[in-house]
């Protein structure tokens, strides 16, 4: 396997050192560069080629989220943003909207002890987003390849459900944008995402859209809107359409999980649910999907050419996605769907 190369953008020579140190322990990765300010990064980026940028949001001279902008614009690469105060506003949220592919706070950083598992396992995952080969833009029109409908959608629904993972945010983004005001369905969200940055997510979402969007609360009625799965919690629905919240089930690698999301709503909503598999890296929602469809509920997957990373669809398709579509298109075919009663 062949070294990814790190380049680190931190306007703190202290931090970038221990940083710098923390990845190099890893032999499967090495720092090509640290920068100060990010107009020094975006001259040297061409020649580094860097797999990874790790990037602070806060820069003298160009801020790190219109540096994440330029990049993915001109010269698109994984981006993981490393910020200490982008946990207490919506700046990590746009970071995210804008491509970086996630965001940890400082503060969860352990540097000072740099061989425990905790850091064992983040730098597994800062591998892993190394590795991401990011898609290209997604074409216009129907997407050659997409598999016909196995069944219908033209039936009454009461829920719909979404995953999301890595890249999650501009994909929500657009399809949620997609949906009018008065859409009569709950949509209930879960968004891999690190703890501390949930709200601020939900809080900017809410902002850019013209659906109500706010974390679901146990117990409160799934009235339309989109409820988004709170940190460390799953999300569900009972049968009278109140959010179920479960806090101590562990199921897989993720709490809130996108399997027990949709296999809440087979149980609960049988063939008047439909699940929505956007871009993300494993296989979360593989297993809820299977559940979906055993239920008689429908689901739909975002196509490779457009997702930012091809892992979550493609674990949904090859479970029996109905059907697999552009990110373009998901949207407009929720805004199709024929609500039923939801209790």
């Amino acid at each position: 396997m062949a070294t990814l190369r790190i380049v680190i953008c931190d306007d703190s020579p202290s931090y970038s050192a221990e940083l710098r140190d923390f990845i190099a322990r890893d032999p499967c990765m090495e720092v090509a560069g640290t920068f100060t300010t990010a107009e020094g990064l975006l001259s040297q980026l061409d020649r580094l080629d860097p797999n990874l940028i790790t990037m602070d949001l806060d820069m003298p001279g160009m801020g790190g989220l219109a540096a994440i902008n330029k990049i993915m614009h001109e010269r698109p690469r994984p981006i993981l943003v490393v910020s200490g105060h982008a946990a207490k506003s919506d700046h990590a949220a746009r970071a995210l909207a804008a491509g970086a592919l996630e965001a940890i706070p400082k503060t969860a950083l352990r540097l000072g002890e740099p061989d425990d598992l905790w850091a064992t396992a983040l730098r597994s995952r800062i591998k892993r987003l190394a590795s991401v080969r990011l898609a290209g833009k997604p074409r216009g029109g129907r997407v050659r390849g997409t598999r016909p409908a196995a069944r219908s959608l033209d039936r009454p629904l009461r829920a719909v459900g979404i995953g999301a993972s890595t890249g999650g945010p501009p994909a929500l983004a657009q399809v949620l944008g997609a949906l009018p005001r008065a859409f009569p369905l709950p949509v209930l969200v879960v968004q891999h995402i690190s703890a501390g940055f949930g709200p601020g997510l939900v809080s900017w979402l809410d902002s850019q859209i013209a659906l109500p969007v706010a974390l679901a609360e146990q117990g409160a009625l799934a009235l339309p809107g989109v409820w988004f799965a709170p940190e460390d919690a799953h999300l569900g629905l009972d049968r009278q359409g109140r959010f179920v919240l479960d806090r101590e089930t562990a199921h897989g690698a993720h709490r809130p999980s996108v399997d027990m999301l949709f296999e809440s709503l087979a149980a609960t909503m049988g063939e008047a649910a439909l699940g929505v598999v956007l871009t993300g890296m494993g296989r979360d929602g593989a297993e809820g999907v299977e559940a979906l469809r055993e239920a008689g509920g429908l689901v739909l997957a975002q196509d490779e050419m457009s997702s930012a990373v091809f892992g979550m669809p493609r674990a949904a398709i090859e479970a029996g996605a109905d059907r697999v579509l552009a990110l373009a298109e998901i949207g407009p075919t929720l805004r199709g769907l024929r609500p039923g009663i939801l209790a």
